[in-house]
């Protein structure tokens, strides 16, 4: 009795082991198709990305300019205040009734003359950024319409990818989707983790002449013998994946092993003693 729970145990792990391998097999055949759409879908995100920065400084450079032009209306609306106080001061100096009345309306004078002056030269700073900034915001708005241009030439490039292998790719979704409740939740956590951390999204590899198929380190021959007897999941103790007997899904390691060599016997003589 014993013994049957053993053997049932012995092909649960046999059978989980192959239903992952069966899963990796699926999964990487989605990857090779979105390596087949090659950098598209990152050329695209980051044109897409662009285009908003473009937006983002043409907006800037439109409130920047809407800001200056009415920085220079106050000035010039001061401006005008201010010759209108100079207008009163002349006025009033025809009518002064002594120097020490003439010499604060000069002063005042010369004060509103010199406001004048910084205004005018704020104007002028504030028309040349006005100016530059247009130049800025329509070599913005240029290259926001090419970048435009090329997001639509990629994003049909990437439509028509995406069109022809649509199909295969739902289909080999939906394998792996109904693979996944015949493993059990620790084991299949365990491999989504270990082919998440893996570049090339290998989280169960088969031992290929003596080694691991991941990262090819050499397996113990210890090692090697748990793996092929599918008692307990195996992982490599160097990049953690999961390891299987290639036998046990059909591949044949390429290099055999060279037959033992027979032993040389000794000839040996025994000394005679008179």
């Amino acid at each position: 009795m014993a013994s049957e729970k053993k053997s049932e145990k012995e092909r649960s792990v046999e059978e989980r082991l192959k239903t992952l391998y069966k899963l990796q097999t699926l999964l990487s055949e989605i990857d090779r198709i979105k390596f087949l759409r090659g950098e598209l879908p990152n050329e695209v995100k980051d044109l897409e990305d662009e285009i908003i920065r473009y937006q983002t400084r043409i907006q800037k450079f439109t409130d920047e300019i809407a800001d200056l032009r009415a920085f220079c209306e106050a000035k010039e609306r001061d401006i005008e205040e201010r010759r209108m106080k100079i207008a009163r001061y002349e006025e009033q100096i025809n009518n002064v009734r002594n120097n020490r009345e003439y010499a604060f309306l000069e002063k005042e004078k010369e004060f509103e003359s010199l406001e004048i002056e910084l205004a005018e030269k704020n104007i002028r700073e504030a028309n040349a950024k006005i100016a530059q900034k247009t130049t800025d915001t329509e070599k913005a708005h240029q290259d926001l319409a090419d970048h435009e241009h090329i997001l639509e030439e990629k994003k049909k490039e990437l439509e028509e990818i995406v069109n022809e292998t649509r199909a295969q790719e739902e289909d080999l979704r939906a394998q792996a989707k109904a693979l996944e409740p015949e493993i059990d939740p620790y084991t299949l956590a365990a491999f989504k983790r270990i082919r998440g951390n893996a570049r090339n999204g290998l989280g169960i590899v088969t031992v290929q002449r003596s080694a691991c198929g991941g990262c090819f380190n050499r397996i113990p021959a210890q090692r090697q013998l748990e793996i092929k007897m599918h008692k307990k999941v195996i992982v490599c103790e160097y990049c953690g994946r999961i390891m299987i007997d290639g036998a046990l899904v059909g591949e044949v390691d390429p290099i055999e092993e060279a037959p033992a060599k027979p032993k040389r016997v000794r000839k040996t003589t025994r000394k005679i003693e008179d």
